[in-house]
Protein backbone atom coordinates (compact mmCIF):
# COMPACT_ATOMS: atom_id res chain seq x y z
CA UNK A 1 0.00 0.00 0.00
CA UNK A 2 1.84 2.98 -1.13
CA UNK A 3 2.29 5.55 1.61
CA UNK A 4 0.03 8.67 2.14
CA UNK A 5 1.80 12.05 2.23
CA UNK A 6 -0.07 15.30 3.43
CA UNK A 7 0.41 18.52 2.28
CA UNK A 8 -0.46 21.73 3.35
CA UNK A 9 0.14 25.43 1.23
CA UNK A 10 2.91 25.34 -0.37
CA UNK A 11 4.35 28.89 -0.86
CA UNK A 12 7.89 30.34 -2.45
CA UNK A 13 8.04 27.62 -4.94
CA UNK A 14 7.56 25.16 -2.45
CA UNK A 15 10.62 26.11 0.44
CA UNK A 16 8.27 26.87 2.66
CA UNK A 17 4.90 24.82 3.81
CA UNK A 18 1.99 25.69 5.93
CA UNK A 19 0.49 22.24 7.83
CA UNK A 20 -2.58 22.55 9.92
CA UNK A 21 -1.59 20.53 12.43
CA UNK A 22 0.15 22.18 15.56
CA UNK A 23 3.55 20.55 16.78
CA UNK A 24 2.68 19.29 19.94
CA UNK A 25 6.81 17.83 21.04
CA UNK A 26 7.97 21.42 20.42
CA UNK A 27 9.06 23.22 23.62
CA UNK A 28 7.06 26.01 24.22
CA UNK A 29 8.19 29.24 25.78
CA UNK A 30 6.23 32.52 27.20
CA UNK A 31 7.36 35.04 25.06
CA UNK A 32 8.40 37.46 28.09
CA UNK A 33 10.83 34.82 28.64
CA UNK A 34 12.48 35.07 25.87
CA UNK A 35 12.45 39.31 25.72
CA UNK A 36 13.80 39.02 29.74
CA UNK A 37 16.63 36.26 28.49
CA UNK A 38 17.60 38.51 25.91
CA UNK A 39 17.32 41.95 27.88
CA UNK A 40 19.45 39.56 30.51
CA UNK A 41 21.91 38.80 27.84
CA UNK A 42 22.62 41.94 26.53
CA UNK A 43 22.86 43.56 30.03
CA UNK A 44 25.62 40.40 31.29
CA UNK A 45 27.44 41.32 27.94
CA UNK A 46 27.02 45.20 28.38
CA UNK A 47 28.56 44.84 32.01
CA UNK A 48 31.72 42.17 30.76
CA UNK A 49 32.42 44.75 27.87
CA UNK A 50 32.66 47.63 30.70
CA UNK A 51 34.73 45.59 32.87
CA UNK A 52 37.27 44.84 30.29
CA UNK A 53 36.90 41.17 30.41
Amino acid sequence: MPEQRRSGFSSAAGLIQYYDMEETRALKLSPYLVMGLGIGAAVFISILSWRGI
